[in-house]
């Protein structure tokens, strides 16, 4: 298993901080993990989990990796599972 979890340092709702979430072997891995951990498929956006800090310490204890944000990032575009938010229409030069 190859889950990865970076520190909760980002905003959401309810006041929370969450972190991110990815696997750098599948997505399919990365849906099983977070249904054992019991987090909604609706937290998932292109490639990553958003997960609230409350659950970063189960996350470990069930075998996700702690990484930096930046090693996250690094292990899932050498992996090929990096999805990039789609570019809007270009803006024009000035």
């Amino acid at each position: 298993m190859s889950v990865l979890i970076d520190t909760p340092v980002w905003p959401g709702p309810y006041g929370w901080l969450f972190c991110h979430m990815v696997s750098d072997r599948s997505h399919d891995e990365l849906h099983a993990f977070a249904r054992g951990l019991g987090v909604s498929g609706r937290a998932f956006d292109r490639d990553h989990y958003d997960i609230p800090a409350h659950l970063h310490e189960r996350a470990l204890a069930l075998g996700a990796e702690h990484v930096s944000g930046r090693e996250l990032v690094t292990r899932l575009r050498a992996a090929g599972l990096r999805r990039p938010r789609k570019r809007t229409a270009p803006r024009p030069s000035a």
